[in-house]
């Protein structure tokens, strides 16, 4: 698919961003324009490096100078969702905000990482959570998205696995009645789930197929399984690779990606995103 091209900025250009430190990785302004483009929209993303305690400012900056919305990546997600005006209900409940909408000077919080883990799902592997075993590998922010997401998917039971079981057990309480602390010594755990999520982020490096950091060994998957991995470089990782070879269907941390930048550019734009276009620029990138 030939990559739209995006119309030079003018004084009529609606302004959007990514904040992070660091953050002149991100693959966001690449998602977002490519979205701009294929729809003819005057818009442009951004990247604004924002050290951790130039949050509020950044914040103020949004306001100031009439930016739509502002993507937010780490480390910040926590402290903007303690300091916009209002955040989503899933905001709320996780305590985390990877989205920013300016409506007229009010900044809302959304968190679009568990809707894009989903859609993902969905396109990857056909998968549909809902009364289905499923077992996150992790206690992080990226656990916390996935744990709430699959839970108000309807899924039947959720385990979750870290070598911290109070850490485990916070995530586990996102999911109500059907999360629970998973144990790393219990295969059962894994023989039995139809979904393994890794969330954690060994294997980013790319360091090889070693398995000492690796909460579940892939030799425990199996075919009949979905294997996620939430990291996206390299692509795919040592352990969706191993789990690939064990007969399991995987899905890398692209989709991810891809589908919760969709979500913000429909909650910036109140358009449909064209997803396709971001999928194609984002496979491209040298960068994944």
């Amino acid at each position: 698919m030939a990559g739209p091209q995006q119309r030079p900025a003018d004084s009529n250009t609606t302004l959007v961003g990514v904040m992070g430190y660091p953050v002149r990785h991100s693959l966001s302004p690449l998602l977002h324009n490519t979205a701009f483009a294929a729809l003819g929209l005057n818009w442009t993303s951004l990247a604004f490096e924002v050290a951790p305690d130039q949050v509020a400012g950044a914040l103020s900056g949004v306001r100031a100078l009439g930016l739509a919305g502002i993507s937010v990546t780490m480390p910040h997600k926590d402290e903007v969702a303690a300091l916009v005006d209002e955040c989503s209900p899933v905001a709320t409940a996780l305590g985390a905000v990877n989205c920013v909408v300016n409506r007229e000077g009010t900044l809302r919080g959304e968190n679009t990482d568990g809707a894009g883990f989903l859609a993902s799902l969905a396109r990857g592997a056909g998968f549909d959570p809902a009364g289905r075993r499923c077992l996150i590998l992790g206690a992080g922010g990226a656990a916390r998205a996935v744990a709430l997401a699959l839970a108000g998917a309807g899924c039947a039971d959720l385990a979750v696995v870290n070598r911290t079981a109070a850490r485990a057990g916070a995530v586990a309480a996102l999911a109500g009645q059907v999360g629970r602390v998973g144990r790393v010594d219990d295969d059962a755990d894994v023989a039995q789930a139809d979904l393994v999520v890794n969330a954690t982020p060994v294997g980013m490096t790319g360091t090889g197929a070693q398995d000492e950091g690796w909460l579940v060994p892939p030799s425990l998957l199996h075919r009949g399984q979905v294997v996620a991995d939430l990291i996206y470089a390299p692509r795919p990782t040592a352990w969706l690779a191993a789990a690939a070879d064990a007969g399991a269907k995987t899905v890398d941390g692209l989709g991810m990606l891809v589908h919760q930048a969709a979500a913000q550019f429909e909650l910036w734009t109140g358009l449909p995103a064209p997803v396709d276009h971001m999928w194609a620029a984002a496979a491209a990138s040298a960068r994944v």
